[in-house]
């Protein structure tokens, strides 16, 4: 069951992501309509591929969260080339979205649960040096998919085996 399950049922990401549409409109949320829709025009692109691929179903809700994580990733780096380039509106609407885009992912690990969780994958995988850093980030990917930022984690890792 998602955190932010708005009907008491388990529901998949893509009925999370649909019902979240229609309420949008319901309401008039214009911001969040918008980023809604950009998320499932980005779903539907990965449901074709996948389909294509001899996935009949699309992609799972993992694939869906790890979407939304690479969504939030461009928009950080947006936020970032507006502020230099002096756009704080263009830089504000990012943020916005950023904003929507995460109240579908589950609650964020916060910098001291990452570190905790680098530790922890870099013994579990008995990693000795940066040649083993794949198999670190596998074994966070693995349990954290959709709950850590892992351009923080890469870095954390490196440090650790660096």
């Amino acid at each position: 069951v998602l955190h932010n399950n708005i009907t008491g049922y388990d529901n998949t990401m893509r009925d999370e992501l649909n019902l979240a549409m229609k309420t949008a409109l319901k309401e008039k949320d214009t911001i969040r309509l918008a980023t809604v829709r950009l998320i499932l025009a980005a779903l539907k692109e990965r449901d074709i591929a996948a389909r294509g691929n001899g996935n009949a179903d699309g992609i799972s809700d993992e694939d869906i969260m790890a979407l939304l994580q690479y969504m939030i990733k461009q928009r950080r780096e947006s936020v970032k080339m507006y502020t230099e380039g002096n756009r704080p509106e263009l830089a504000q609407r990012e943020m916005q979205e950023i904003a929507v885009i995460e109240t579908f992912l589950p609650q964020q690990l916060d910098d001291a649960q990452i570190r905790a969780a680098v530790k922890e994958a870099i013994v579990t995988v008995d990693a000795q040096s940066i040649k083993d850093m794949g198999k670190v980030m596998g074994a966070l990917k693995g349990k954290y998919t959709g709950r850590m930022d892992f351009g923080k984690a890469g870095g954390l890792v490196k440090e650790a085996l660096g």
